[in-house]
């Protein structure tokens, strides 16, 4: 009974909204488009986009497309306005056009800052919404959410804090004061935005082979509502995807230092991998070097190979084992990050061992044997 009353709510609340919009002149309704009312939480603000843009994605709807891109921006920039707090402030005050015309945020005292005597602040600059496909691809990250994403699953990998988050982690990272900066970065809009900040995310072999969450301290300093500087310690969720190479970047926008008059940089964690004991990265596939006598490279051999997952293989070769020969094992490989299921291969080399010394009784008979 009571999901019934909360749908009841839930429809009372958009058409209400929505009505109030129509009347006021104050645009288009974006808690409407994500289907949520005016107090939703930032975890509604999430699940309502998730579930949106996943089903108006262009490439889920190749035989809508038109209609489709028309959806995926809409919600995109409903979700870009709400899950800002300045721009859900401007809009929950102003609606659209108060974004459009760049209002300022009431203050404390009731009244607003940077008005002119029309009401609008004194700023020409305009809101400009992102692109949606980048919105889309900060959210989910570099594992495509669906297969067969086309455009969007060829992307280096960007996640925010939370959408596919999981409560277990291998431990606590520690990036303060570490990230050095590559130049500031105009917006469209007009505003400078701060240098980016990069820094390495070492991760081992076995995480990029199975996957992992990790959890990154920072301290940034921000300005608070009166404008005075403070100290911002925050913790970062990275959900590392099975099958990410070195390279992978992973963007946090704007969680960079504040400074006045520019927006906060964004931070940018680049995958960085640590040398493996036993195998080596190439592409998709896993290299191994296995030491065998002679003997066996002549006769064959069976080879135990403890994979990065902990399973046993009992590999058995029966060929010559000549130099520069290769044993592959299909799908025994790192996993493919955009095809899921998919893995590259495991090669297996040999070293062969040749013997120091021969007796003259051996070397005989090794000639007879070998003629």
């Amino acid at each position: 009974m009571s999901s019934f009353y909360n749908l009841i709510h839930v429809f009372v609340c958009e058409r209400d909204s929505h009505t109030k919009r129509e009347k006021s002149g104050m645009g288009v309704d974006y808690y409407n488009v994500l289907k949520l009312c005016k107090g939703a939480s930032d975890d509604d603000l999430k699940k309502a986009y998730r579930k949106l843009a996943m089903k108006w994605h262009p490439d889920k709807n190749p035989n809508n497309k038109k209609v489709a891109e028309a959806k995926f921006k809409e919600v995109a920039e409903a979700y870009e306005v709400l899950s800002d707090p300045q721009k859900r402030s401007l809009y929950d005050n102003y609606g659209e056009e108060g974004l459009k015309a760049n209002f300022s945020s009431p203050n404390s005292s009731g009244g607003t800052q940077g008005f002119s005597n029309s009401g609008f602040a004194t700023n020409s600059s305009r809101f400009n919404p992102r692109n949606a496909e980048d919105i889309f691809a900060e959210f989910f990250g570099a594992s495509s959410p669906f297969p067969g994403m086309g455009r969007m699953g060829s992307m280096n990998g960007i996640s925010r804090n939370g959408p596919f988050g999981d409560s277990m982690y291998r431990g606590f990272g520690d990036a303060q004061n570490s990230f050095p900066s590559f130049g500031g970065q105009q917006k469209s809009d007009g505003h400078q935005k701060g240098a980016l900040i990069e820094n390495k995310l070492q991760c081992t072999l076995e995480e990029l082979y199975k996957g992992s969450t990790r959890k990154m301290k920072i301290s940034r300093n921000v300005t608070d509502e009166t404008g005075k500087k403070i100290l911002l310690n925050e913790i970062l969720t990275i959900d590392v995807k099975p099958g990410w190479k070195k390279g992978t970047k992973i963007t946090f926008p704007q969680k960079g230092n504040e400074q006045p008059g520019t927006m906060a940089a964004d931070l940018v964690f680049v995958i960085e991998e640590r040398p493996h004991g036993k195998f080596k990265h190439d592409g998709n596939d896993l290299v191994m070097v296995q030491k065998i006598s002679l003997g066996d490279a002549l006769t064959g051999c069976t080879i135990p190979v403890t994979t990065l997952d902990g399973r046993l293989l009992s590999v058995s070769v029966p060929d010559i084992i000549q130099p520069g020969y290769e044993k592959v094992l299909p799908k025994e490989g790192m996993p493919i990050a955009k095809e899921p299921g998919k893995r590259g291969n495991l090669r297996i080399k040999f070293d062969i061992k040749f013997p120091t010394q021969l007796s003259n009784e051996q070397k005989s008979g090794i000639r007879k044997l070998l003629s």
